[in-house]
């Protein structure tokens, strides 16, 4: 039985290597994207809501499928309103998870961060803990949470921090843990969607563990 899917943040990097999977996927008959601009990929696919992703909520009778697909995040770079930020990082995705609890969703997949910890003293990682924290409060039966390390790959926007992480990640590989390796956004891609179709027996996924679903 073909499957719908929802995507948040299909205009990232992540995101939008996931709807190129899911296009091709004969698993997915409908893919629902709900963002603030156009991914500009036309495909009978595709049902496309341009929305204001902070008032999600009130989208309620448009969300509806099998799977939720969540890869919001921004940096502080681009987002240094800390207001602003926390909205997007822990408030777009806990509003989608609410949604799922409320429709029925069945499967709600996010990625957050690796350190991710609601008690942590460092912003990113607190934000990203409480979400996670949050989201599993929904109790959606099928919640999986993706907790990558740093992320490669040539985004859009400039992030000249994570540019230069990535540099030096990619000097220093050999001594990195492979818990603490770099990931590739097209393997997180690949991992989300082999757990939408198969499932996975833990709720927090860590970034080895991405790999390791991906190359499974």
């Amino acid at each position: 039985m073909s499957k719908t899917a929802i995507i948040l943040g299909a205009t990232g990097l992540t995101g939008g290597i996931l709807l190129e999977k899911l296009i091709k996927d004969s698993a997915f008959s409908k893919i629902k994207l709900f963002s603030r601009t156009s991914v500009g990929t036309q495909n009978s696919k595709i049902e496309e809501h341009l929305i204001n992703l902070f008032q999600l909520k009130n989208h309620a009778d448009q969300f509806n499928g099998d799977v939720v697909f969540c890869c919001i995040g921004t940096t502080k770079a681009n987002t240094p309103d800390k207001a602003t930020y926390k909205k997007i990082d822990y408030g777009i995705p806990v509003a989608a998870a609410k949604l799922c609890n409320k429709n029925g969703i069945e499967t709600f997949i996010v990625i957050s961060a690796m350190g991710a910890d609601a008690e942590s003293r460092i912003s990113y990682n607190k934000i990203k803990g409480e979400m996670e924290r949050e989201v599993l409060k929904q109790d959606i039966k099928n919640t999986f949470i993706l907790q990558p390390s740093l992320i490669g790959g040539k985004r859009a926007e400039k992030r000249p921090g994570e540019k230069i992480a990535q540099f030096f990640a990619r000097i220093f590989d050999f001594l990195i843990p492979k818990k603490y390796k770099i990931i590739n956004p097209e393997t997180i891609a690949l991992a989300m969607r082999k757990i939408a179709k198969k499932g996975y027996d833990e709720s927090i996924i860590t970034s080895d563990k991405i790999k390791e679903i991906a190359n499974a």
